[in-house]
């Protein structure tokens, strides 16, 4: 995955009381900001940085072996039964984002708001399980849908193909 550009290469270079402030800040209820552009850069920044550890991950430890929290069970029990015809490994974006998609994924999302920290939190994810984090391969999505279908990629072999490819690479 490539570096990002602009305002994202320089969170790098934070020092200590820079990060504090900016995991202070990070802290605050979304409704005191507003739409602040700064915030929103942060979180974009936080997003991407989420989204490069996980591909680093499945590209480095055989994705089936994985366990992204302590309730993976639960989480993948709850997502099969909600949506047990789910395509996953290619994702079509109206199935997170149109009205109908909305209101099956709310009841969802909210089993989780006590049990799975930052649950409600964005998080990019992938659409298509094969490919890596690209803009036309992107999509903003909740951090338990993200569990959710990352879970399932994982358990049913979908996310295969990116740890097979990084194993087949020569080292340098």
């Amino acid at each position: 995955m490539e570096a990002p550009t602009g305002g994202m290469a320089g969170l790098g270079s934070l020092g200590a009381t820079e990060a504090l402030s900016v995991a202070q800040a990070l802290s605050l209820p979304a409704e005191s900001y507003g739409n602040d552009p700064n915030v929103e850069m942060v979180w974009a920044m936080k997003a991407y940085q989420h989204a490069e550890v996980y591909f680093n991950l499945i590209g480095s430890v055989d994705p089936r072996h994985l366990k992204l929290t302590k309730k993976d069970d639960v989480i993948y029990a709850a997502f099969r039964g909600d949506f047990p015809e789910l395509c996953i490994n290619v994702l079509d974006p109206e199935n997170l984002k149109s009205p109908a998609a909305k209101e099956k994924w709310r009841p969802f999302c909210m089993k989780f708001e006590h049990e799975v920290e930052d649950f409600n939190y964005g998080t990019l994810l992938r659409l298509d399980s094969s490919k890596e984090y690209t803009e036309e391969n992107t999509i903003f999505a909740t951090r338990i849908q993200f569990y959710a279908i990352e879970i399932a990629r994982n358990r049913e072999g979908y996310n295969d193909v990116i740890f097979q490819h990084r194993a087949a690479e020569p080292v340098k």
